[in-house]
């Protein structure tokens, strides 16, 4: 069984406690990994600190090559990347190698954009009584970056913290969610492989409750990112103080379906969006309004093609849905469905449960305060619910305190556009689902969805500090 350690000051460090990681799928042993203590953090967040003192001195472009060079060895050991991830998250072979993809890509904006930080000039004798004078801006880097990640994107959510960070001159302590810490250490070996100095990335394994407050609350921390549920993200946003904090926070992504809509051609990927990863996604497709006109026609569309997904392990390739994360989850949705069938809702198809996972649910006879509807499930279940007027369905979407992602489905313009303007979310997408996202654009919520925006560009504006410089040009 794999032993793992501490990533701290460019070396591995042993610690007195660990614990036991174990597979999704079937619950056996993957590894024994180092448990960090508070200790440990805080020496972390120190040498990051002082390995800032001379990286952020660092040029651009020898940070920019450092990340290209990371993109290159990633390149190289994709489905190793891809094995891992379904071995410690559960996650099916195909959805694994599209989120090395995606992360690959992710570095490489990150790269690009090492190159991109710029400021603007300021016409200093705009202003009355001033002239002489040249005034411009720059952006620096802050120092030390808390980062804390989840598990259902462990490659490219980290890379969505470290990528910004580097190429801008920060350094980071990274802390990865318990269940996913093996692609995360993983990336400092590529890290150090690809010439990032000792000290600006360091990795702590362990307990986020044990070791949140120091990765939070240390004086030397300059900025927390943060990509989780909305219950921590609102403590740690009490507890940050006056330093930068991004929350990306949960969500329960809606999508209306216009009868000017061809159902045969989005019913695949409407499936797609609910349940894949098992719908343990921040923006997995989980409640659908459909015009009442095609109500039944999208209904059973969509029950047949979810009847079709394969339930199974997440190493056979021919895998569409395996695990969720933990028996826990399993058990909370087999109340929460029960507990919405008592109160009316039905099963169109799905609900059958193991240990371990359940199959794609499709429930319809939904009230929009039942949890499956209100609340974020991050399970593979999704609501079907009809609408009379384009009015009630974008009623419907923003009658969630919740708002990451939402979409349309509509061929009148007059209509997508109403809905874009009227709809409460961070993103809105037009004419498809709301899972969809690129690592380029603007990414986070709105309302109890988060508090920043991450996307590489974006997250570059969290992570340093706007500096502005005057020069008077005459005594």
């Amino acid at each position: 069984m794999k032993e793992t350690k501490l990533w701290i000051n460019g070396k591995w460090v042993e610690t007195k406690d660990t614990y036991t990681l174990t597979s999704p799928y079937d619950g056996q042993p993957i590894a024994s990994v180092a448990k960090a203590s508070t200790s440990d953090v805080e020496r972390a967040i120190e040498g990051a600190h002082k390995a800032f003192q001379s990286f952020k001195k660092t040029t651009a472009y020898e940070r920019a090559e450092i990340l290209y060079k990371v993109v290159d060895i990633m390149r190289g050991r994709k489905q190793e990347f891809a094995e891992i991830l379904a071995k410690e998250a559960g996650k099916p072979l195909s959805a694994g190698l599209t989120e090395i993809d995606r992360t690959i890509a992710t570095y490489q904006f990150s790269a690009e954009a090492a190159k991109q930080s710029t400021g603007e000039t300021v016409p200093m004798d705009a202003a009355p009584g001033t002239k002489d004078r040249i005034g411009f801006t720059k952006r620096v880097p802050l120092g030390v970056v808390s980062a804390i990640t989840p598990f259902n994107f462990p490659f490219n959510l980290v890379a969505h913290k470290l990528g910004p960070a580097i190429a801008v001159g920060n350094t980071v302590v990274l802390k990865p969610a318990n269940q996913t810490p093996l692609s995360a250490i993983v990336m400092a070996e590529i890290f150090k492989e690809a010439g990032l100095p000792d000290g600006v990335l360091q990795i702590v394994t362990g307990s986020g409750s044990e070791l949140s407050d120091s990765l939070i609350t240390h004086p030397l921390v300059k900025k927390v990112t943060f990509t989780g549920s909305g219950a921590v993200g609102l403590k740690i946003k009490e507890k940050v103080g006056l330093r930068k904090v991004t929350l990306e926070l949960g969500s329960n992504a809606a999508l209306i379906i216009e009868p000017s809509t061809p159902i045969d051609k989005i019913i695949s990927r409407c499936v797609g969006g609910a349940f894949g990863f098992a719908g343990q996604v921040c923006i997995s497709l989980q409640r659908i309004y459909i015009h009442e006109s095609i109500y039944d026609q999208f209904t059973n569309a969509f029950v047949e093609e979810t009847k079709k997904l394969t339930v199974g392990n997440p190493l056979d390739p021919a895998t569409d849905v395996s695990a969720m994360i933990h028996p826990k989850e399993v058990e909370r949705m087999k109340i929460w469905i029960e507990e919405a069938k008592e109160q009316g809702a039905k099963v169109a198809t799905g609900a059958e449960f193991t240990e371990r996972w359940m199959t794609p649910t499709v429930m319809t006879n939904v009230k929009p305060d039942m949890k499956i509807v209100c609340l974020e499930t991050f399970a593979p279940i999704v609501s079907l619910v009809p609408y009379k007027t384009l009015d009630e369905a974008i009623e419907y979407v923003n009658e969630s305190d919740l708002g990451l992602n939402a979409g349309i489905y509509t061929n009148v313009l007059t209509d997508a556009l109403k809905a874009a303007d009227e709809m409460e979310a961070g993103t809105i997408v037009i004419n498809d689902i709301p899972t969809f996202r690129v690592d380029n654009m603007p990414y986070g919520g709105v309302k109890n969805s988060g508090y920043g925006r991450e996307g590489i560009k974006y997250a570059i504006q969290e992570m340093t500090d706007l500096k502005f410089i005057t020069i008077k040009t005459t005594y």
